[in-house]
């Protein structure tokens, strides 16, 4: 009797334990499998896009000798700040300076003889015209005379011929002094031959002026010294840069950034830059142009920026920088992690599993800007929905959502997609 009871405590135990056991299960079920989802909140939503990019200015300069000649003294090192005209470089001048005086001597001589002319030269111009017309007035008169006498039988026909000769001698002389005169006067080929001998002697030394200034080498404007190929006592000949210069201006910077990025990119969008010499000091910039053209060799685009305030003082020429644009805001938004999408998304619709009723449903869902972390929704889905993550659930479904943080707060959204740009564009 004692057995068949503890026999029949134990069926009934074996039988609890099973149907709490089933109870357990049942209500498992009933509750559904555990599924991760996310709670769909409005929040800001940033895209953002990083790429490595270097300092460039806007104008770069070589600056070189047109002379043949020996470096006489170089006046500026490799960094140095340079002013409009301040010189850079001088050669040896002792052969080009002399060869400047003989100029100006010869022009000197050229200016004394045109105003010699001009002076003295007229003035016995115009005494040998007064003279020459005196004689030629006695050789008329005594040519009168002469006929007058010939004609009373005084005077044999040889005396007409020889007052005849001495009357043209006269004339012509007087003709001579005439045209010598009208050449020393203004407009004369005298003081025209004269000038342009004068201008002769002045493009000469104006000639020599221009090599003798060739031998100093000025800033062409305000800039800085980037390199410095040269030392006093060497050789140099025309073509070859000496120095090269950035001249001061607006600080650029260029990059070339992944074509597959292009359609995110608009002229005018901000960025935050930072020179990886110096990471904790960041400084803003824009978008200022985008290259029309591909390289095909690097499948990349030339994009250029510029800053939006003072450039800070250790910029230099081709430091390398990260540049992060930022190419989509929203203030506003609900926003899914991209891993809440069950389909294939195209640019505006793709599909979510959502929470009704403890049972996971299909939803299609209208999309508008979207990182690589997260995706912004404009329909198909409210503020305080749940949104399974995974894909094993079955539309029908029940399950138990476990809620999990999206992380996709402004900061963490850009940072995110950023990072992935970054690895993406092979930095």
């Amino acid at each position: 009797m004692n057995l068949t009871g503890k026999k029949s405590r134990l069926m009934w135990g074996v039988l609890l334990a099973v149907l709490l056991v089933g109870a357990v299960l049942f209500g498992l079920w009933w509750r559904g499998a555990p599924v991760d989802a996310v709670t769909v909140q409005s929040q800001a939503l940033v895209r953002s896009l990083q790429f490595s990019a270097r300092v460039a200015s806007q104008t770069r300069v070589d600056v070189g000798s047109t002379l043949t000649g020996r470096v006489q003294s170089v006046r500026v090192d490799e960094g140095a700040a340079v002013k409009l005209g301040d010189v850079l470089l001088e050669l040896e001048s002792q052969e080009l300076q002399a060869a400047l005086s003989q100029a100006q001597a010869s022009e000197r001589q050229a200016a004394a003889g045109l105003a010699g002319l001009r002076s003295t030269g007229r003035s016995t111009a115009m005494a040998n015209v007064s003279q020459a017309q005196a004689a030629e007035r006695a050789a008329q008169a005594s040519w009168t005379r002469t006929q007058q006498l010939v004609a009373q039988g005084f005077l044999s026909p040889a005396a007409l011929d020889d007052s005849r000769r001495a009357r043209d001698v006269a004339s012509a002389q007087l003709v001579s002094a005439l045209a010598q005169s009208r050449a020393s006067g203004e407009g004369g080929s005298d003081v025209a031959q004269a000038q342009a001998q004068l201008s002769l002697a002045q493009a000469a030394t104006q000639a020599a002026r221009a090599r003798m200034a060739q031998t100093r080498l000025v800033a062409p404007a305000d800039g800085r010294v980037l390199v410095r190929e040269v030392e006093p006592g060497q050789i140099v000949q025309p073509g070859k840069a000496l120095l090269s210069l950035v001249l001061a201006g607006p600080v650029q910077i260029s990059a070339q950034v992944d074509e597959r990025f292009l359609d995110q990119l608009r002229t005018g969008q901000p960025a935050s830059v930072v020179a990886d010499a110096y990471t904790d000091q960041r400084f803003a910039a824009r978008v200022i142009s985008i290259a029309p053209s591909v390289d095909a060799q690097r499948g990349s685009v030339e994009v250029k920026l510029a800053l939006t305030g003072d450039a800070p003082d250790y910029l230099r020429e081709d430091m390398t920088l990260s540049v992060e644009v930022e190419t989509g805001r929203r203030e506003s938004a609900l926003v899914l992690p991209l891993a809440a999408l069950r389909t294939a998304a195209d640019a505006e619709q793709a599909e979510v599993m959502v929470v009704d009723a403890g049972r996971a449903r299909l939803r299609a869902v209208r999309l508008g800007l979207r990182t690589l972390a997260a995706v912004e929704v404009l329909d198909g889905l409210t503020s305080g929905e749940q949104v399974l993550l995974g894909t094993a659930v079955q539309a029908g479904q029940r399950v138990r959502p476990q809620a999990r943080e999206p992380g996709l707060t402004a900061g963490s959204a850009g940072s995110d997609a950023g990072s992935a740009l970054t690895n993406a564009m092979g930095r």
